[in-house]
């Protein structure tokens, strides 16, 4: 794993190899016995007012993985990124993320439960492996289409999945759980595996990246893609083909009558036995709220207000 601290730029230096003139050698030596006698002085009060110094305040540890983009990058351009730095700075703290080249799915068993990095930015909440903090937004699956295209979904009731015929999803999610209710899983297998190449996904994590979901739709070799909101909203927001985004409405069900929840509330999380930190955290949020909708606005994620609960 790496670390990255976030830093502020330092003072100014003196450009290397400034000579001395004549005149300031002779001014440095009258000048040199008054300020030595000055340090000598000065140097108790000195320590002491160093011992009273406060300590710099720890930084604030946060668990990412390399492969998290567009949530967190290396480079700082993932949207967590600058969410972690606002709500560390309303705690007087620097944000220093702790990385580690695994998928974020292993964040919490590799990272955060050996006590390698101290929070996760952007999980569900109420997860029951953390403890998690106040909401920070909420956000869902959603459908990915041409703004010229005549089809309208919003939820998976809609008349109009009828009338698809090649869809792109995401593995292991509500959207796979609900494909198989329409009769459009088994007919997009093939072309769901030409995503990742027919990866045998045996023994390792394999998913399709949100921006290869998005291309899919806007060059025509998918009807709709579907996919989590923030996975995928900057490749929308960026793509040269207009595309349209429509939130899920709030829960799928099954044939069988099992609910299949399509929007979840965000926060943050911390290892089981720190409270405190929680406690910091939520204090934080509460500062910077407005700041953190502002950064969602700017990626793209449609707006939703947490707290409706599945």
């Amino acid at each position: 794993m790496t670390r990255v601290l976030i830093n502020e730029p330092g003072p100014p230096r003196p450009a290397p190899g400034r000579s001395t003139s004549r005149i300031d050698r002779h001014v440095l030596a009258l000048a040199l016995p008054l300020a030595t006698a000055a340090i000598a002085l000065s140097l108790p009060l000195s320590s002491a007012a160093l011992a009273a110094a406060p300590a710099d305040p720890p930084a604030l540890r946060v668990c990412a993985s390399k492969g998290a983009a567009p949530y967190a990058a290396v480079d700082g351009s993932g949207f967590e990124n600058r969410i972690a730095a606002i709500v560390a700075g309303a705690m007087n703290r620097k944000a220093e993320f702790v990385w580690t080249d695994k998928p974020a799915i292993f964040l919490v068993r590799d990272m955060l439960d050996k006590g390698a990095c101290d929070v996760m930015i952007g999980i569900d909440d109420g997860d029951p492996r953390v403890l998690t903090t106040t909401p920070y937004y909420r956000t869902g699956y959603a459908f990915i289409t041409r703004a010229d295209s005549d089809l309208k979904l919003t939820n998976w009731s809609d008349d109009d999945l009828a009338r698809v015929r090649r869809i792109a999803y995401q593995f292991h999610s509500p959207s796979e759980e609900m494909l198989k209710q329409t009769g459009l899983y088994e007919d997009n297998l093939i072309y769901q595996y030409s995503l990742i190449n027919f990866t045998d996904r045996r023994n390792q994590y394999t998913q399709v990246p949100g921006d290869v979901l998005v291309s899919e739709v806007a060059k025509g070799a998918a009807d709709v893609a579907v996919a989590f909101a923030p996975d995928v909203a900057r490749y929308v927001k960026a793509s040269s083909v207009p595309l349209r985004m429509t939130m899920i409405d709030r829960n799928g069900m099954t044939a069988a009558g099992k609910l299949v929840p399509q929007q979840f509330d965000q926060s943050m999380a911390v290892r089981k036995d720190d409270a405190a930190l929680r406690s910091e955290l939520d204090a934080a949020i509460a500062k910077v709220r407005p700041q953190i909708a502002a950064i969602l606005r700017e990626e793209g994620i449609p707006p939703m207000e947490p707290g409706l609960g599945q």
